[in-house]
């Protein structure tokens, strides 16, 4: 890989690009090794599937305790920051790439110029601080596909505004984990930021697709929570990759309540899920209405190692903190395996800069505004 750097960064000097090669230098690309950020770290999701792709950890900020001491107890040797990631100065880190999960939060729009001084008070205005603090090359946003039309949309577009704004060409793609090796429906947005130089691709999908069947084989015991007396009696009655729809209708009238009558799928209700599927979405309760998830044979949500397996967790990732609180932060954990197929994307594309231009994909994203100029630069 240093070779290959070294290769890379003598054609950059060669094509007079300077500043890129300044840049490259500055950020330590000539050693081959890459440096991450991240905000909102929870379980350290992302962190291990960037581990395995080969990237390094600067810097891990979260402010729950239990999450670091999750982190804190399978990494020791990472710099895990437990803090109010309001309180950090970024400016002290040079770390090649800064990501997060931030929250999907609504933006106050009354007289505002939708600029960075706008999102002030919001959790993605931190996020949005890190990268104008650290001028990474390229950033990371993981969020829940429904960020899409939030607000009518105007959540995006203001998120997109303010990163363009801050000298990134952004793009967005939802990324299944199905389409990953990870044995669960998991739609998840993906914003990647890009400085003038560089060009993200998106991960290919998986040609194998992972089941249940698959994750939890030969999975080890450990400890889960239960259902409700009512719960337990209900689901026992479903079948393997069945739901609520597959009880008598009576049962099914009092189990629903007013959801009976309301129209839509509602299929992950009094969910089984069969062997042979991938798992429906991973939340951070298995044992809520609206969010059971039970076990194919036995009538019981899935053990806190079972949730692991299926976010394609390792045996040997160590949760801490409550059961309660383990399930909370795998339901909120990036999927490791995806994060892995991100990093390695991130390592590609900081390996092989592209000059100093911005190259529009079907997946780039500017402001309205500048939606208009981008369909014409496409395809001219």
């Amino acid at each position: 890989m240093i070779i290959e750097n070294s290769v890379n960064l003598i054609s950059i000097y060669q094509s007079n690009k300077l500043e890129l090669f300044i840049n490259c230098c500055h950020k330590g690309k000539y050693m081959g090794k890459f440096t991450v950020l991240e905000l909102f770290a929870g379980a350290g999701g992302m962190a291990l599937g960037f581990e395995m792709a080969g990237l390094e950890t600067e810097a891990l900020i979260e402010i729950n305790k239990d999450a670091c001491a999750t982190l804190e107890k399978n990494r020791p040797d990472w710099n895990v920051i437990h803090q109010d990631v309001a309180e950090v100065d970024f400016t002290k880190y040079n770390a090649d790439v800064v990501a997060g999960g931030f929250p999907c939060q609504a933006f106050s729009y009354a007289g505002k110029g939708l600029g960075f001084e706008d999102i002030r008070g919001t959790l993605f205005f931190e996020f949005a601080r890190a990268i104008k603090e650290i001028q990474p090359n390229i950033f990371v946003g993981e969020n829940v596909e429904g960020l899409k039309n939030h607000d009518g949309g105007r959540t995006l577009n203001t998120m997109v505004t303010v990163l363009t704004e801050l000298g990134y060409h952004v793009q967005k793609k939802v990324l299944n984990s199905a389409d990953f090796s990870v044995a669960q429906k998991r739609k998840r947005l993906f914003l990647i930021g890009t400085k003038p130089g560089y060009q993200f691709i998106y991960p290919e999908e998986s040609d194998s697709k992972i089941t249940l069947r698959d994750a939890l084989k030969n999975v080890p015991k450990s400890q889960g929570t239960k259902f409700s007396e009512k719960r337990y009696n209900v689901l026992k009655l479903v079948p393997p990759g069945g739901c609520w729809i597959d009880l008598p209708l009576e049962i099914q009238k009092e189990f629903m309540g007013a959801s009976f009558n309301s129209g839509g799928g509602k299929r992950g209700m009094a969910r089984r899920i069969s062997w042979d599927e991938q798992c429906l979405t991973l939340t951070t309760s298995p044992s809520q209405k609206q969010t059971e998830r039970c076990h194919p044979d036995e009538t019981r949500p899935f053990t806190v190692r079972e949730y692991a397996r299926i976010q394609s967790f390792p045996d040997s990732w160590e949760l801490t903190g409550s059961i309660s609180s383990m399930y909370k932060q795998i339901g909120n954990a990036v999927a490791v395996n995806v994060a892995k197929a991100i990093g390695t994307s991130i390592i590609h594309c900081l390996n092989n800069p592209s000059g100093d231009k911005i190259i529009h994909t079907k997946f780039t994203v500017l402001p309205k505004a500048n939606q208009k100029q981008l369909h014409l630069n496409h395809f001219n």
